[in-house]
């Protein structure tokens, strides 16, 4: 399996730390409000890496964490905490918020198929965590105290700028407010770790510290709740583009600072997802949510192909004219499965599975090529080859891709059946069923006449016959 490293720049075999065993961690959502679909695309597509490894045979552990204090409105340590942010917006407590927006975080991933990580870890219950690490880097000498406040010295790395393959305006991302500066800092780069002066009288969560009453850093619980599950060598850490600098950056600093040695050998970025107008975010244009896209009459997985559609390293352009796309492909992908689910299975056929299931791992061998291994299932439905072997290639594959094309094409077979059931307990129904059934007869008898009667009857009462090969189909007008 090759897989791009963000951190050296190239592709690169997978060879975890343990063989057969994975560690991955995820950079989860700051809950102070709904996450948006872009959000979401860096989810739906390290849950794909994740089952993707699953499926090769790993055993993986997965963490994320839960930011419900101390990410400030600019990456850069500058702004308002978007936590007390939420807060003041809805009159609620910090920790209500933080609740109610985790809550909705995960019911968003449980109607993308996101899988929810063995280990889900709110900032705020890590606190010791926290403190015993950076009191490490201050004997260690990689951190000081100025202003009431603990910062990280980067001028003690040999390398502080590890993800410098990135345009400008990628590095920009990560300081979405602009930076003010802060005279505590002995050099422009240094990040704070622990705040013990508060820029805000009303911050709700503050504990005690050997600095003082406070709270944490954004930056330093990331590091801190992967080491605490995860071990001091990790093989993947994950994350949308924007949080390569500063966030990973400074994940990087601390841990390896703390730890003396490397840290993290693969990280995984997935690209922004923009609309005509730009990069999505909370705060400009249409605040596009799940939640939104339901209530337009899309299937979240139908935003789950759009978005497998393409590679994770490439920026996606939303649109609706390119989920509507979306929504006819898949539409069209499960009505193919209806009618296989509704021939003669036949006998699985080992030399066609196994050779398309080859085509499918190629494809996510291949730096997770989604847009090719969605082009696998197409390949799988044109092949000549018995239902039996496509519909076991078909749910195979959605071990990964997870789109339960399966599962619509059997619900959408029970709700016709459902159908029928209730129409058929309808008089009107009935009858012409039963002179479907007499025209039949009466065709068998070469009494065409009879026969056409009987259409014209049915057709003068609004209803049409169809004869087909499968027999004879009516539609009521």
């Amino acid at each position: 399996m090759l897989l791009y490293n963000s951190l050296s720049r190239t592709r690169e075999e997978f060879i975890p730390n343990e063989p057969g065993k994975v560690s991955m961690y995820t950079c989860g959502p700051t809950v102070y409000h709904y996450a948006h679909i872009g959000n979401l695309r860096s989810y739906i597509m390290e849950d794909v890496l994740e089952k993707y490894l699953r499926y090769s045979g790993y055993d993986v552990t997965r963490v994320m964490n839960i930011t419900d204090v101390g990410h400030l409105s600019s990456d850069a340590d500058t702004g308002e905490d978007k936590m007390l942010k939420g807060a003041k917006r809805e009159k609620k407590t910090v920790l209500e918020i933080a609740k109610f927006y985790t809550d909705a975080f995960f019911a968003d991933c449980k109607k993308l198929n996101i899988k929810t990580p063995e280990v889900v870890a709110p900032a705020t219950g890590c606190i010791d965590e926290f403190i015993r690490v950076i009191e490490e880097l201050i004997r260690k000498d990689y951190a000081y105290a100025a202003g009431g406040n603990i910062y990280f010295d980067t001028s003690k790395l040999k390398q502080y700028y590890v993800f410098n393959d990135f345009k400008e305006e990628d590095l920009e991302v990560g300081v979405r407010e602009g930076v003010e500066e802060d005279s505590n800092k002995r050099n422009k780069a240094d990040f704070v770790l622990w705040f013990t002066k508060s820029k805000f009288d009303d911050q709700e969560l503050k504990w005690e510290s050997p600095w003082g009453l406070g709270y944490p850093g954004w930056h330093i619980e990331c590091s801190c709740i992967s080491m605490k599950y995860l071990g001091q060598k990790l093989d993947i850490h994950c994350g949308g583009i924007d949080n390569a600098f500063p966030h990973h950056t400074n994940e990087i600093a601390q841990s390896e600072a703390f730890l003396g040695h490397k840290w993290c050998n693969y990280w995984f970025h997935v690209h922004h997802l923009n609309t005509n107008s730009g990069k999505m975010s909370k705060s400009s244009g249409e605040f596009l949510t799940v939640s939104l896209l339901e209530s337009k009459g899309y299937n979240p997985l139908v935003y789950r192909l759009f978005c497998l559609q393409s590679h994770y390293r490439k920026s996606l352009v939303f649109s609706y004219e390119n989920l509507d796309n979306a929504a006819t492909a898949y539409r069209k992908l499960v009505a193919k499965i209806v009618a296989l689910l509704k021939e003669p299975a036949g006998e699985l056929e080992q030399d066609a599975f196994d050779r398309r299931k080859d085509a499918f791992r190629a494809a996510l061998d291949n730096d997770m090529n989604t847009s090719l291994a969605v082009t696998a299932l197409y390949d799988v439905l044109k092949e000549k080859t018995t239902p039996a072997t496509k519909l076991a290639l078909i749910r195979d594959f959605d071990r990964v891709l997870g789109l339960d094309l399966a599962e619509a094409a059997e619900a959408q077979i029970r709700a016709e059946e459902e159908a029928k059931a209730v129409a058929s307990a309808d008089p009107f129904i009935q009858e012409i069923e039963a002179l479907i059934a007499e025209r039949i007869a009466a065709k068998k008898a070469k009494d065409y006449a009879r026969a056409d009667a009987i259409r014209q009857s049915l057709s003068d009462r609004g209803v049409t016959l169809i004869d087909t090969p499968q027999g004879t189909e009516y539609k009521i007008q």
